[in-house]
């Protein structure tokens, strides 16, 4: 079963089937530090640059700044959610990567 996966909106959008499901106008607490020196990174996501999947998880990099400490960097890539049955399922709900609308 193949999955569609795009970056729309010059990189506001992720959209899962030609569906926007996950949207940069959020706040994501990241799960470590890697992005910056803080414990538990608060960012402010400007922008999807790349999407893609590993298995059925759906992952994607983005661009963002952490709103502790001011740092401006790209992630790594990070999950957001995963394909069962066909279907995305978004890993915020399910304990993976917080995002909290502002």
């Amino acid at each position: 079963m193949s999955v569609a996966l795009r970056v729309l909106d010059d990189g506001a959008w992720l959209s899962v089937n030609d569906r926007r499901r996950v949207s940069v106008s959020e706040l994501w607490r990241l799960p470590d530090s890697s992005f910056c020196r803080c414990a538990l990174p608060d960012v402010v996501v400007e922008g999807f640059l790349e999407t893609g999947v590993d298995g059925r998880t759906v992952e994607t990099r983005v661009q963002g700044q952490c709103i502790a400490c001011g740092h401006s960097d790209t992630t790594d890539w990070l999950p957001v959610g995963r394909i069962v049955d066909g279907e995305f399922r978004d890993l915020a709900r399910e304990g993976g990567v917080v995002r909290l609308t502002r």
